[in-house]
């Protein structure tokens, strides 16, 4: 339920050495709901598509480019990655949802799971909106919003519920992000539900030639302890030496 808008900062600070492409995810900020590809056929291949059709714009076709994603980013810059990895330099994930990466039984795809249930089976979407952020967040943080900000999150409950069927039926395996060869960062949040931080560590552990770092914070730690979270990625991408005990 964010937008490119939560990388603002990073960009302003860092405009001098890097050219920013920053990309709305289909239904979110500006861009449109994918109405052609809703239901049961929604994948992470259309928000694939839908980025490259973005960066297609500004890009010559064999260009390369750095990639950076955040949670539902995360994941769409794993699939992104597989399909252009020989024009992808890096690659930067804070926690990417990638639940798809965990065993069935796992305790952590367990937990996002039946938080999943609860949202489809809420009695409102506002009801399921706020087992949403609460969950990301913290338990109640959905009541203490303005009115308005609660509005607009629950108009996206659609699009979060795509997204979820797209994450949990996405076919890669950790067996696939081990064939990403390009430097890798894998961020997460010392505050993060189990959910993400599991598969951060999983990520970390399968991505050959991957450095994982525990930030302050939780899953919204871009945004909410951006201090800690941009230099980090700035740094990696100007190929400093990440310490990875943040």
């Amino acid at each position: 339920m964010s937008s490119k808008g939560q990388w603002s900062e990073l960009i302003n600070q860092h405009q001098s050495r890097f050219r920013f492409i920053a990309v709305d995810l289909l239904g979110y900020g500006k861009s449109p709901f994918p109405d052609e590809a809703a239901g049961p056929g929604f994948s992470l291949a259309h928000e694939v598509d839908a980025v490259m059709a973005t960066i297609s714009l500004q890009l010559a076709p064999d260009e390369s480019f750095h990639l950076v994603g955040h949670s539902y980013g995360g994941a769409t810059a794993l699939r992104l990655a597989r399909q252009e990895r020989q024009r992808v330099l890096s690659l930067t994930v804070f926690e990417p949802v990638a639940f798809h990466l965990l065993e069935q039984n796992d305790e952590a795809r367990v937990e996002i799971e039946d938080v999943v249930a609860c949202i489809r089976d809420a009695a409102s979407d506002q009801d399921g909106t706020r087992t949403f952020i609460d969950y990301w967040n913290r338990s109640g943080a959905f009541d203490t919003l303005p009115e308005a900000q609660q509005q607009r999150f629950t108009s996206q409950i659609a699009k979060v519920k795509l997204d979820f069927h797209a994450l949990l039926n996405e076919p890669a395996t950790l067996a696939d992000m081990a064939q990403l060869q390009m430097p890798a960062l894998v961020l997460s949040g010392a505050h993060s539900p189990l959910s993400t931080r599991r598969v951060a560590a999983r990520l970390a552990d399968a991505l050959p030639n991957a450095t994982a770092v525990q930030t302050k914070g939780g899953h919204m730690a871009p945004i909410t302890h951006a201090a800690s979270v941009n230099p980090l990625i700035a740094g990696f991408l100007v190929g400093e030496e990440i310490d990875a005990t943040q």
